[in-house]
């Protein structure tokens, strides 16, 4: 999984990616300090792996992991160039979804591009930005198809009335993520790799006082219009993420009590994040290694498989699964077979989340 996280210069995204990387980008109160973007390898908090690991004593634990991409704050004109623009938006176009960092606070000391906080206002700024991209594009692609056309094949027309739909909806200021596709549509419409066409999640970036997002206008105006697009809104404060990220893991624990939240923002950003693209992990368990596997929801169990090793999915033979809490509750692999929970399944099982598997396979 790997997640862009834009948004306008000075709203908080670098101290986010920091928070949640320890990656240590460069921050500065001033636009473009990004320029290249900075990556981050985030493993995904998973607590079965602990059980697990407890369980089989493995030489190696290894997580899900999760790519963070810190792209530069985009302006208007980004779309023409201005501020580095383009470089900018080929980098979101390498992303699987949009983190969208939305201020969402007020501070004298800190510059806001258009002289005042407002959430809709800066939304549009870059969701504008982001449909002149991509109307750019299609331009090009419409063009293309039709010169083919002239050769008589029928089959560009409807690409063409696909497209000529696609640019009426975005000259309208719809992104293509909300607007409605047959199934073989959506094939074509993947193959455009389109910037609105990527899932978003907002982040309202709240400040320290009010970091539950309680009683705040701008969080409120954030909500209604994400609302009103089928998104969803993650309230984070950046500043208290990254003294988060300071801490002992006893420490971070306490700490997150006093402030009275369940869990950390990174937490809830990455399951957010794999609720946004379908995502789950299926789990491998033995002597050598704990580990999970990201899967997409629906994935049958050779292409799972093939996640590990492409061997394993062309030589397929069976999977033999037991789910996870069946696993613990019975206290070992053994004790879960001999009561009849290990499952031997076929190509056309559909793995289920935190199904721990042993593949079967010849080559």
């Amino acid at each position: 999984m790997k997640l862009g996280i834009v948004g306008l210069p000075n709203v908080g995204k670098s101290t986010l990616f920091n928070a949640i990387t320890k990656a240590g980008a460069d921050i500065a109160n001033y636009p473009f300090c990004t320029i290249e973007p900075n990556v981050g390898i985030v493993p995904v908090p998973d607590e079965r792996l602990d059980k697990l690991a407890e369980m089989y004593e493995p030489l190696k634990v290894t997580p899900a992991t999760v790519e963070f991409v810190d792209i530069a704050g985009l302006v208007r004109g980004a779309s023409k160039g201005e501020g580095l623009g383009n470089k900018f938006l080929s980098h979101i176009r390498e992303v699987d979804a949009i983190v969208h960092v939305v201020r969402c606070f007020e501070d004298s000391n800190i510059v806001h591009v258009d002289g005042s906080i407002g959430p809709a206002r800066d939304i549009e700024t870059i969701n504008l930005e982001l449909i002149f991209a991509d109307l750019e594009m299609l331009e090009k692609r419409l063009d293309k198809t039709r010169k083919m056309m002239k050769s008589g094949d029928k089959k560009y027309m409807s690409e063409i009335e696909l497209y000529e739909r696609i640019k009426t909806g975005l000259e309208n200021g719809t992104p293509v993520r909300s607007m409605p596709f047959t199934d073989d549509e959506t094939a074509m419409v993947d193959q455009l790799f389109l910037l609105t066409s990527k899932p978003v999640l907002y982040a309202a970036n709240v400040s320290e006082e009010n970091i539950q997002g309680t009683d705040n206008r701008f969080v409120d105006e954030l909500m209604q219009l994400a609302g009103e697009e089928g998104s969803e809104v993650l309230v984070i404060c950046a500043k208290i993420e990254e003294e988060i990220a300071q801490l002992e893991d006893e420490e971070r624990l306490l700490f997150l009590d006093e402030l009275g939240l369940e869990e950390s923002g990174l937490n809830r950003l990455i399951k957010a994040g794999y609720k946004l693209l379908g995502l789950m992990s299926f789990l491998t368990a033995g002597q050598p290694e704990v580990r999970a596997w990201t899967i997409i929801k629906g994935t049958k169990a050779p292409q799972a498989a093939g996640k590990i090793h492409s061997d394993f999915e062309k030589g397929f033979i069976r999977a033999e699964i037991v789910a996870y809490d069946d696993l613990i509750r019975c206290g070992s692999y053994q004790a879960a077979r001999e009561k009849g929970l290990v499952r031997s399944e076929g190509k056309e099982y559909v793995m289920q989340d935190g199904d721990v598997t042993l593949f079967r396979f010849n080559v």
